[in-house]
């Protein structure tokens, strides 16, 4: 399969890629950014952002493959994976700042 990344509708998406991405959800306007995926600016709007997380989780692999120009399946899978691991971290961040904001609410 020829590398079509970064070529839109015309991109063909690698089986392989098309997997459900946390980083995109946990950094879901930044990842857009980043992977020049701008749809997921609307995850600042509420109420819509929950459906564009999910269309995020679902659907930014295939979305960043195409509006992106990578030089391969491997750069980009280690790039995902990177985005990954950053949600993550953030996830961890929103989850103290959540707790520590309830107790002291509650204290």
């Amino acid at each position: 399969m020829d590398n079509t990344s970064g070529q839109r509708e015309k991109a063909e998406v690698p089986q392989e890629i098309d997997r459900w991405n946390w980083g995109a959800v946990f950094l879901s306007a930044i990842w857009g950014i980043g992977n020049k995926t701008y749809i997921a600016l609307l995850a600042l709007i509420p109420i819509i952002n929950i459906f564009v997380l999910i269309a995020l989780g679902l659907h930014g692999n295939k979305w960043a493959w195409r509006n992106k120009q990578w030089e391969s399946v491997q750069q980009f899978k280690s790039v995902q994976k990177k985005w990954t691991y950053a949600g993550y971290v953030a996830f961890g961040i929103y989850v103290f700042v959540f707790l520590k904001g309830f107790y002291e609410i509650f204290r």
